[in-house]
């Protein structure tokens, strides 16, 4: 049966005066940890005055779809001149090794002589959702798998002794149409700690398919595995949602026709749609993800329908 996913509308744009000055406008990379009953903690990547990104959150209330709590105050503020994050964060998914809870996140460097690029650092999630910096040194950096830059990693625990993490990771700024080839890498890990890079997840096709973003997994070896992403494809388009499907957590095929959602045809997601974060709830599945502006207006919710 066809499946796509209906859209039920915005659930949160920052707005008004008096915003707290870390997160005056933007509420990108929505990644939603669940309190209870229907309401989840909806963290996001909110931007200062100097387009500088830290991690907000609203509770919401997602079958009424309603707001239950604007939180004014950032979770976590992007870091000082010199660290690894000084130019924002942008925020991945959680996982937990060892009884705790881990928010991953990409580290933004915007040197002025340069071009901008980042790295992926941890967050420790603490029991009443507060976030503390793990180390002030990165969680993943640049090495000869990934030499140039990494984003937005998604870890899923197969099982006490085996991880799965897949992450952005940039082959060049520029692959020859103007449009740079970031693809989604795979790594693996015994404890969620240390990584085994096994280099390239999902395939790109240049010119459709090519500048990766964001994965969210969701499936088990037994049932298959399935990947949405945002993705550009090198020939002027903005931001699309993708789609991939993997049987045994290793041979991803892009399925880019099947994903069943798009850009509206007006309002706030009707130029582009990125950055999704698909997660089950009461035997629905669900999507959060961004529109125009990269977060700037705000995020919405997708429910998956048959037929």
């Amino acid at each position: 049966m066809k499946r796509r996913w209906q859209k039920i509308g915005l659930l949160y744009c920052p707005f008004g005066a008096n915003r707290h000055p870390k997160l005056l406008s933007h509420a990108a990379n929505p990644l939603a940890v669940f309190i209870e009953k229907d309401v989840y903690r909806i963290f996001f990547s909110g931007r200062d005055a100097d387009n500088r990104s830290s991690v907000g959150a609203v509770d919401i209330d997602i079958v009424s779809r309603k707001v239950i709590q604007e939180h004014r105050n950032p979770f976590f503020e992007h870091g000082s001149e010199g660290s690894f994050y000084r130019d924002g964060i942008s925020i991945g998914n959680c996982y937990e090794a060892n009884g705790v809870q881990y928010m991953l996140f990409m580290g933004w460097q915007n040197p002025k002589d340069g071009h901008w690029r980042g790295d992926i650092g941890r967050l420790i999630v603490h029991s009443d959702l507060s976030l503390e910096l793990d180390s002030e040194y990165p969680f993943m950096t640049s090495d000869n798998v990934d030499p140039i830059s990494l984003s937005y990693p998604w870890v899923k625990k197969q099982d006490e002794k085996s991880y799965s993490m897949w992450y952005g990771s940039t082959i060049t700024w520029d692959a020859g149409n103007g449009e740079m080839l970031h693809v989604i890498q795979y790594a693996s890990s015994v404890d969620g700690h240390t990584w085994n890079r096994e280099g390239l997840a999902v395939p790109y096709e240049l010119g459709r398919a090519q500048a990766f973003s964001r994965p969210t997994v969701l499936g088990n070896i037994e049932i298959g595995y399935e990947m949405w992403f945002s993705y550009r494809s090198g020939i002027g388009a903005k931001y699309r949602i993708g789609y991939a499907v993997c049987k045994d957590g290793e041979k991803w095929n892009l399925a880019l026709d099947a994903v069943g959602i798009d850009v509206s045809a007006d309002g706030w997601d009707s130029e582009m749609i990125e950055y999704p974060f698909v997660f089950d709830h009461k035997g629905e599945r669900y999507m959060l993800y961004n529109g125009n502006g990269y977060g700037k207006t705000g995020f919405g919710l997708a429910l998956l329908v048959y037929g």
